[in-house]
């Protein structure tokens, strides 16, 4: 698993949309969900993703892995 950090260093070389679908790229790869759906009903890397992008906010690099994590284990602590 990587850390936010090191999601960064990989994609800071990218601007705007790019570093946004690089982050996503990356984790959508490192996404585990698909082997334990949370009661079989989605998953929660994408959720993530849905619900951040309809913040309308402009997050980038880090601040933008970190709003991710935070939503991915929101997701998964309010499913248990």
């Amino acid at each position: 698993m990587k850390t936010a950090e090191q999601i960064v260093a990989e994609t800071n070389h990218l601007n705007g949309i790019a570093n946004i679908a690089a982050i996503n790229k990356i984790y959508r790869s490192l996404d585990h969900s698909k082997l334990y759906p949370i009661n079989g009903r989605f998953n929660a890397t994408e959720r993530a993703i849905r619900r951040v992008r309809r913040l309308g906010m402009a997050l980038y690099g880090l601040e933008y892995c970190y709003a991710l994590e935070a939503e991915i284990s929101a997701i998964v602590n309010k499913e248990i």
